[in-house]
């Protein structure tokens, strides 16, 4: 898997080269497994809604052997795709009997993202409308960053678009290398885009109902505030995008992730003053159903009445359709099939295009897997809760502009831990919340520490799915995408700190 980084010396020399996403989490998944052994084990009580109890939390011997660690280490891949949650123990592995840990949903939707956008880009529609839309746009690339970017921001704030941009790949990559960017323009964009979104989410009901829901407070409370660093940061955030875009645009050999074979040719097409071929009535047509198929996809997922109501727990309305993973997989499957069929490619060209495209996107596949193995080793070895009891300690009699800014900090170890924020939400407010009534803040201002905290740290850490599965669609090495990212996740954090602190002051 290439990563785009700087050719070798002409001598010959052997450089360093960053190690791939597979084994950024490989790495990690090790480091995780170690650190178990030297972090209690421990839980809390739990009450009907299987939420921990404040100041119930107790010490335990731990529930695995060295012998049952070994296994999990081994299996952690396995669990990481179609891993069982035991709903007694609570642990996870292959042969239990529970709910779905894995992300075999997942999984098989980016396989079959792939079979589409291949299936779509061996038509050649693809391609020559990428070319004209290029063409169109040459002199407006700031405004197409911007428009994208804000469409995938708001669709954050409200439903907490994340997983479902993977898909956005095969579309965005080519334009903004037929525009004159980079590869990491386009990560950046998809990414920071929908990112800084979620980390403000508004009325997202996975991250901002689940967490409202726990601290027992409604999902507007704490709105207006949400809302306005919304604006700001995600301002911030394409504003920044742009900068580098820019800079890129004029001067290629200041990118940060590098150009792969093939991807300066966009660039010159793009300059060329000549306007590409016309789209045939065929290549519309396909254009058309591609357009159609990720409008449906949007639609399909979001929970329209708990975002239009405001009511996390609102009922759905009677046209919702609620799908996941499983149904999107099967949607882009069933949209492969079709575009063959429009296009009259043949059962053996089909088929063949069909097969490449799922083999193209494995490795972006396996990296989801790797990431979601990571939080079966946590799970099992029964570290989580030991974590949530030293944040207990660590925030309780704070003054309340203080606290605030804590509850940010202390929330950053625990994303990396949990990177779902339903997940981090559900274990970590029901001991937060009541803290903020000791520091005299309301409940809401700690939602929104806490969801700041979540999704700042979901816009670079590598066990967030999103992110490795993402830069390896992208083809950027993760190095670089640090180097990218980093300035901005320090001017991110100083807003975070000013608009919390600026909440606790004003209650």
């Amino acid at each position: 898997m290439s990563t785009g980084t700087a050719p070798q010396p002409a001598d010959g020399a052997r450089r360093f080269t960053f190690p791939s996403a597979l084994t950024v989490l490989a790495l990690v998944t090790l480091l995780v497994w170690v650190i178990a052994f030297f972090v209690p084990s421990g839980s809390y009580e739990r009450d009907a809604e299987g939420a921990p109890k404040q100041g119930t939390y107790r010490p335990e011997p731990s529930p695995l052997s060295f012998t049952g660690r070994l296994n999990d280490l081994f299996l952690a891949p396995v669990n990481g795709l179609y891993g069982i949650q035991d709903g007694r123990t609570g642990q996870v592995g292959p042969d239990r009997t529970g709910e779905l840990y894995g992300v075999a949903g997942v999984f098989l939707f980016v396989l079959a993202i792939g079979a589409f956008i291949t299936v779509v880009f061996a038509t050649g529609a693809m391609d020559r409308g990428i070319g004209r839309l290029a063409h169109r746009l040459r002199d407006r690339g700031t405004l197409l960053i911007a428009g994208v970017m804000l469409v995938f921001s708001l669709l954050g704030t409200v439903e907490g678009f994340a997983e479902e941009t993977l898909g956005f790949y095969g579309l965005i990559v080519p334009l903004m290398l037929a525009l004159g960017y980079d590869r990491m323009v386009a990560t950046g964009v998809i990414l920071l885009g929908a990112g800084v979104g979620v980390l403000c989410s508004t009325v997202n009901p996975f991250a901002t109902g689940v967490a409202s829901s726990a601290a027992e407070i409604s999902l507007g409370d704490g709105i207006a505030l949400r809302a306005l660093m919304w604006l700001v940061l995600t301002a911030v955030t394409v504003a920044y995008v742009i900068r580098y875009a820019r800079r890129v645009r004029d001067r290629p050999e200041r990118s940060l992730s590098g150009f792969l074979p093939g991807d300066r040719d966009r660039a010159e097409a793009r300059s060329d003053s000549e306007e590409p071929p016309p789209l045939t009535g065929l290549h519309k047509l396909v254009l058309v159903t591609v357009v159609l198929v990720f409008a449906f996809m949007i639609f399909s997922v979001i929970p329209w009445a708990g975002a239009l109501s405001g009511d996390a727990d609102a009922a759905p309305y009677g046209w919702e359709l609620g799908w996941s993973f499983p149904q999107l997989a099967a949607l882009f499957v069933c949209a492969a099939i079709l575009v063959g069929l429009l296009t009259r490619m043949g059962e053996q060209r089909f088929t063949s295009t069909f097969v490449q495209g799922v083999g193209d996107f494995v490795s972006p596949a396996l990296v989801i897997v790797l990431a979601r193995g990571v939080t079966t080793l946590m799970n099992n070895a029964k570290i989580t809760d030991t974590v949530l009891h030293s944040i207990e300690g660590a925030v309780t009699g704070a003054p309340s502009v203080l606290f605030s800014i804590m509850i940010f900090v202390v929330n950053l170890p625990l994303a990396f831990l949990i990177p779902s924020t339903s997940g981090h939400a559900t274990l970590a407010m029901p001991i937060l919340a009541p803290l903020a009534d000791f520091a005299g803040v309301p409940r809401a201002l700690v939602v929104t520490a806490w969801q700041a905290a979540s999704g700042w740290m979901n816009l670079w850490v590598p066990t967030t799915a999103v992110i490795m599965g993402g830069i390896s669609l992208a083809k950027v090495g993760y190095d670089r995408y640090l180097r990218f990212v980093l300035p901005l996740l320090g001017i991110l954090a100083l807003l975070i700190a000013g608009f919390v602190a600026l909440g606790a002051a004003m209650s």
